[in-house]
This record gives C-alpha cells, structure tokens and sequence, in this order.
C-alpha cells in the first residue's frame, strides 16, 4: 500500500501564498551567466528573499510553496554536496579556505529551495521549463552566427555595456589569443559554451519535440549539436551524445536515432575538415588508439597526469580529503612528473576533472559516501513516483543526470560556476518530482492535475 506524497488540494489562498516571481527568478539567474558577478548576486538576493518570506510567515506557509517531500529532498540534495565540503576542513590543505568556502555556500539551501519552488506547480514548470528552453535556443542561434560572421552578438552587446560601464572589455588580449574554440554568449575567454549548452539542452529537445514533435527535435538536436562541434570540448560532446540517446529513442525509436547519430558523425568529421580547430581535437581524440600510455595521455590532454595525482591524494588524506578547492595546492606534491611541462602549460592542475576523483580527493571517503547516499535518495524518489511525476520531472532530470554522468571529464563542482548550475538541475528535478497533487487547479488554462507522488511504505 503506498501513501500519497500530499493530496490536499491547492486553493485559492494556497496560491495567493505561493511566488509566482520564482520562475522569473530561477531564469533571470541563468540569463546573467555570461556576467557571472550578477548572477551571483541573484542567487545571494533570492537566498534572503527565501529566508525573508519563510521567518514573516513563521515558516506556516511553506506546505503552500512546496510539498514536504519536495522540501525534504531539495535540502537533503544540498547537504549531500555541502556536508562534504564542510568535513575535508579537518586537516585539509588551507582549512581557512575549505571553511570560508563552506560558510559561502550556504547560501545555495534557500537558493535551492527557491528553484524548487519555481517548478512547484503546472504554471511556474511551463515558465521555468520554457524558459529555459527558450535561453537555450538564443544563446544557440547566437553562436551559429557566430560561426557564419565570426562575432556573437550577444557577447558584443554584452562586452560594450562593460567597457560603457568600466572602461574595461570582458577579455583581455591574452585570453583572447588563448582561444581555441567557439565562446558564444559566454564569450572567448569562458569557454564553457558547449558544456552549459550540453547540460541544458533537454529542456530544449523536450519542448520541441512537445511542441513540433519529431521534425521540431531533430531541427532543435542539429543546431545544439552544430554549435557543440564548434564550441564544445569533446567532455560536452559526450554529453550532448547521452541526451541525444536517452531524450531521442522514446520519440524517434532505435533505428531512427541511429540515423541521426550516423549523420552527426558525418557533420562533425565534414566541421572537422573546415575548422582547424575542431580537427586538431579530432586528431587528439584519435591518439587514445595508439599503443601505450602517452597516447591516452595526449588523448586526454594530460589527465592522466592530473588523475594521478588524484589519487596520490586518496592515498594521503583517505577519510577527508585535501579540502574542497584544496586540489591546486596539494597538486605539487603528488605530481609525479613534478618538472616536466604539462600538457595544460606553466602550474599545477586546478582540479581533478573528473567527478569520481574529485569528490575522492577532496572530501575523502567520507565525501564520496555522502554523495552517493544524495544519488540514492534521488534514484528512490524516482521509483517510487508516479508515471505523470516522471514525466513532467523528465527534462530536469535528464540534465542533473548527464551532467553528473561520471565516466566522462568535468568541469570542478565545487566551483562557484559548475556547482551553482548542478545544485539548480537538482533543485529543478525534485522540485518538478515532488510536486503538490491539484497544483493545476489555480492555473488559467492548466492541464488535469497530475497524480500524487507514491512513497515506499514503511
């Protein structure tokens, strides 16, 4: 027998307590990461708003803003990656760093709640799934001009508002020389285009197909995956490849997906042939195939060296690790090619570029247990949810998922950048899991309300 996750239906009052700004919220903070001092600043200004509207309620009204499981597991999600961060302070590398790093990120628990909130209901999952989508389609169509003109015109209006406000452009002539890929609205000297783009595109893909079904997702699939050859490292072309895979075969079937696959080969091995860039990271790729192991770690852009170390790491601070964002500082004594140039250039690696490894050096043991009881927790949540829940959590799910996909390289999660955006998917997924029975009944238009979610019983 199973229990219902919460079946009071909503009520006028219950949604005159909710924030139907939450989704403008969630959006305008993704718009502003090409000026990533302002979306900070959003997430900071959203964590108060939160905490504000929960102490002058006397947190009362919080069955009305989300569901108890939804609280339950955005919070839980949270703790996951930041207990972590708060244990390898204990005898870390720089413990003043790891515990000012912890103490900052606080501020992502009512953030998270927050996202949550947006999707809570039929209306704030349109906006913020939509929106999403929407940000997703732009910053695309940007970078395909982009590659025809050789200028994005998002990031030259961005970059002239700053050198109107600052006197200063957003890259300086060095990061512009460094470039070697397409930067898009993010611009040539944050080239985290194709990785961003890979992780959310399945709110695109899914609303496409939604909207235009099959014609409406290959059209949507083939502009991201252009613009991912141009601008991606190939971590975001593995990626993109798993969305690809899980978001195409329920629309498409198998053996039309293995044609779109088929003609993405040809269109990235024909953009190799024309782009010395995109060919000079086919012929990296292609090294992996040579006997012994520097062709892996050609292949790999000397991550084996940095994995290495990695795990000289594990072995010297097992239970908790180096300290979170203590990678950079504990690399020279675990470089075993200490002296040698990098395949990266002068310095030590900044982080393990690899989640696994990451979480292992940084946190221990410890960290990694916690982690994964945070991915048990969610896997049950899925489960144990109804059918209608599943699907109207499935884009949010897709992108927490490929994201985190660990055999693949990645950008540091304990980075203010790529962990802002990970803990958001996680908040956007059981925010639109967890959501409250009859949240429709208020929304003009609205769909039937979806069923209650199921829990295991006890």
């Amino acid at each position: 027998m199973t229990n219902s996750a919460d079946t009071t239906p909503a009520t006028p009052h219950a949604t005159a307590a909710g924030w139907r700004w939450a989704p403008h919220w969630v959006l305008v903070f993704v718009a502003l990461w090409p000026a990533p001092g302002y979306a900070e600043a959003i997430v900071a200004l959203g964590a108060l708003a939160v905490i504000i509207k929960l102490a002058t309620t006397r947190f009362r009204g919080g069955a009305t803003l989300l569901s108890g499981p939804a609280w339950a597991l955005t919070s839980v999600l949270f703790f996951a990656y930041w207990l972590p961060e708060l244990l390898s302070a204990v005898g870390s590398v720089d413990p003043a760093r790891a515990l000012r790093e912890a103490a900052v990120d606080l501020r992502y628990l009512p953030f998270l709640w927050l996202v949550a909130i947006a999707v809570a209901d039929d209306r704030g999952r349109r906006l913020t799934f939509g929106g999403l989508a929407v940000i997703v389609a732009v910053w695309a169509a940007d970078a395909l001009v982009e590659v025809a003109f050789d200028t994005s015109p998002l990031f030259w209006g961005i970059d002239a508002a700053k050198q109107l406000i600052s006197g200063r452009p957003m890259c300086g002539l060095d990061e512009l020389a460094r470039a070697d890929r397409l930067g898009g609205v993010l611009g040539p000297c944050n080239l985290k285009l194709g990785l961003v783009l890979a992780s959310l595109s399945p709110f695109l893909l899914y609303a496409a197909g939604r909207r235009w079904k099959t014609a409406g997702w290959v059209l949507a699939a083939a502009a991201v995956g252009i613009v991912i050859v141009f601008a991606g490292s190939r971590a975001s072309w593995l990626t993109y490849g798993l969305v690809l895979l899980l978001s195409g075969w329920r629309l498409l079937g198998w053996k039309r997906l293995l044609l779109v696959f088929a003609a993405g080969a040809a269109v990235t091995v024909a953009v190799g042939l024309a782009s010395p860039e995109v060919r000079l990271r086919l012929e990296r790729t292609s090294h992996a195939f040579q006997a012994g192991e520097n062709g892996v770690d050609t292949a790999l852009s000397g991550r084996t060296r940095i994995w290495g170390a990695a795990l000289c790491m594990v072995r010297e601070h097992p239970f908790n690790g180096v300290g979170a964002r203590g990678f950079r500082e504990a690399f020279p004594a675990c470089d075993a090619e200490a002296g040698t140039m990098a395949a990266w250039g002068d310095g030590p690696a900044l982080h393990a570029h690899q989640i696994v490894l990451e979480v292992l050096s940084e946190t221990g043991i410890i960290g990694l247990l916690l982690w994964l009881s945070g991915v048990a927790l969610a896997v049950r949540a899925w489960r144990f949810a109804s059918a209608a829940a599943r699907e109207r959590a499935r884009p949010a799910m897709l992108a927490l998922l490929v994201t985190v996909f660990p055999l693949n390289t990645h950008l540091a999660f304990y980075s203010t950048f790529w962990g802002a955006l990970t803990l958001m998917l996680a908040a956007l997924y059981a925010g639109s899991l967890l959501a409250r029975a009859n949240t429709s009944a208020t929304a003009p238009g609205a769909t039937s309300p979806a069923p209650a979610v199921a829990v295991p019983p006890q």
